[in-house]
């Protein structure tokens, strides 16, 4: 599912180059839930921003289900996100002047869906999945933290992506309601077989994962 070779990120600052990820390789299986941990600054974040085709590498190859994403143009690259890619962040990133499903249905609408009673059938569905069926008409203002995240996982679901990248999503909840969100996230790798890549410097939710990736001074360590 997701390859990494040489990935390398360099940033360059006043005291010169600074390789915030330098020089990894990483196999993640298809439908593994894998946890890449490591402490604020280690690189784990500029990892996820390469896998996810949101930030492009110094040097280095990333293959997602098969295609080499960066060798892609930028709109094939735009597409190729769209539709096998799904972002859980940590802040929840709703747009506030949409409604819950209208912010669900938009990454099905900009893949070419259009507005159709389809898209909005699905957006709907899984927004009930998330226990939020009740709330398809509410501004994300409207409702909790936690419910706006749980927002997030039906939006990133949309398009049925074969991955799931979740770069902090519950540091800034409560602990019950971060034990909610795992659930949701660990139930769409479980039941769907979504590959789920999560980044966080929390060790209990890195131990439920199948597969741990310690990130230190941009590299993998044991």
């Amino acid at each position: 599912m997701l390859s990494c070779r040489g990935l390398r990120k360099d940033y360059v600052t006043e005291r010169g180059a600074v390789a915030a990820v330098a020089g990894i390789d990483l196999e993640i299986a298809a439908g593994r839930y894998a946890a890449i941990i490591g402490r604020s600054g280690s690189g784990k974040s500029s990892l996820m921003a390469m896998i996810g085709g949101l930030s492009r590498p110094s040097q280095g190859q990333v293959t997602v289900d098969g295609t080499d994403i960066w060798s892609l143009s930028e709109n094939a690259l735009a597409a190729f996100r769209n539709k096998r890619i799904g972002y859980v962040f940590q802040f929840a990133s709703l747009l506030p002047t949409l409604r819950l499903v209208d912010n669900v249905a938009l990454p099905a609408m900009l893949g070419g869906g259009g507005r159709s009673s389809a898209t909005y059938a699905r957006a709907t569905a899984l927004l009930g999945q998330m226990g939020l069926g009740e709330h398809l008409d509410a501004y994300p203002s409207e409702v909790s933290a936690g419910e706006q995240r749980r927002a997030v996982i039906a939006r990133a679901l949309i398009n049925e992506p074969a991955l799931i990248l979740a770069d902090e999503p519950t540091s800034d909840l409560d602990e019950q309601t971060e034990i909610e969100i795992m659930d949701e996230l660990l139930a769409v790798n479980r039941e769907r077989g979504t590959t789920l890549v999560l980044v966080t410097h929390n060790l209990a939710l890195a131990e439920q994962a199948e597969q741990i990736v310690h990130i230190a001074h941009g590299m993998i360590v044991p």
